[in-house]
């Protein structure tokens, strides 16, 4: 049985639809119904689904981990986290969500290399010096790395639910003596950063020079392009939850630190 079931289509896709219509009523929309479901992650039929998901998450980066090793650690925790999915138990997962404990887990030789992964982020903006100086503990705090992800197709609206049922999973894995009272959060995000183009720059015509007056003069001057594409830049958002914050009224973090 899913955890939760919802139906989606015409409500998700409407705004753009009447969009669409204001713009050409002569074009034709199809509107696709989907019922999407939640589940347990399980080893069985998620291990390929979650590790896809988990280097498209970290992109270009994503080869400098142990992913199958991450994905195992993932389905290692069946009753923490869920899956999103269209076709039943048994299909590849839409969409995902965990959490990790760094302090658990970071003697596992692949987790130590997420974590100073994280440290060399945290260390190249100064207003992050916060958690760099958390990560550089001898023992690192009680820390929760949320892991989330969805293709790219998939609605934002299947993500909320899922947190909130990790936070009710949560509670009771805290009330079982398991180790999820976390002291901090940390959701691991990516960014994207525009970088002029250079074709841009190149079409442009040349300025004209102007004329030296008072000893002084002018040239033509051009800034120089870095590349003709956009770039990717990952980035990390550092959410702090007070550990008071577990219990009954738990809620999503309140503040969040700045981008990397």
């Amino acid at each position: 049985m899913s955890k939760r079931k919802q139906e989606t289509g015409e409500d998700v896709v409407k705004d753009d639809v009447d969009m669409d219509n204001d713009s050409g009523d002569d074009e034709d929309f199809d509107v696709l119904d989907v019922d999407f479901e939640w589940f347990d992650p399980q080893p069985e039929y998620d291990f390929h689904g979650i590790k896809t998901l988990l280097q498209q998450l970290f992109d270009v980066d994503a080869q400098l981990f142990d992913l199958s090793a991450l994905t195992d650690l993932i389905l290692s925790q069946p009753t923490l986290g869920s899956t999103v999915k269209v076709d039943g138990n048994e299909t590849d997962a839409y969409a995902f969500l965990s959490i990790l404990n760094l302090q658990e887990h970071r003697d596992k030789p692949f987790m130590s290399k997420i974590v100073q992964y994280l440290l060399s982020k945290a260390k190249s903006r100064p207003m992050l010096a916060p958690l760099a100086e958390l990560l550089s503990q001898t023992t690192i705090p009680q820390i929760g790395l949320i892991l989330t992800e969805r293709l790219i197709n998939v609605p934002a609206e299947v993500v909320p639910p899922m947190y909130t049922m990790l936070i009710e999973e949560m509670e009771w894995a805290i009330q079982d003596g398991e180790p999820y009272n976390f002291t901090h959060y940390l959701i691991l995000s990516k960014t994207y950063t525009e970088v002029a183009s250079k074709l841009d720059a190149e079409n442009d015509p040349p300025k004209k020079k102007k004329k030296a007056t008072s000893g002084s003069f002018e040239t033509m001057t051009r800034g120089t392009r870095t590349r003709n594409e956009h770039s990717k830049s990952w980035e990390l958002n550092r959410r702090a939850m007070p550990s008071s914050l577990l219990g009954t009224s738990l809620k999503m973090p309140s503040r969040m630190w700045p981008n990397i």
